[in-house]
């Protein structure tokens, strides 16, 4: 088993539920997601923070273009593991 872990990055907390709640759906994630606030560098405004969806594939079967494109619905993107 490896530790493959995706981040998704999302520009506010409701796209970043949707989106926790599109990878339960559509790839069948089990794991509890938690979604995780990531304040920009030396910014304090809520406005300037992205919001973090981490998820585990240890099997590796989560494909990473339909990853990237889950993401961009909302206009966000992956972080490459």
């Amino acid at each position: 088993m490896s530790d493959v872990r995706h981040v998704l990055v999302l520009p506010d907390r409701d796209a970043a539920d949707e989106a926790a709640e599109a990878l339960r759906e559509r790839f069948g994630v089990r794991e509890e997601l938690r979604v995780v606030r990531d304040a920009l560098a030396g910014e304090d405004d809520a406005e300037d923070a992205q919001w973090l969806v981490p998820v585990r594939d240890e099997e590796g079967r989560l494909d990473a273009a339909e990853l990237d494109a889950l993401a961009g619905e909302w206009e966000g993107w992956r972080e490459e593991p």
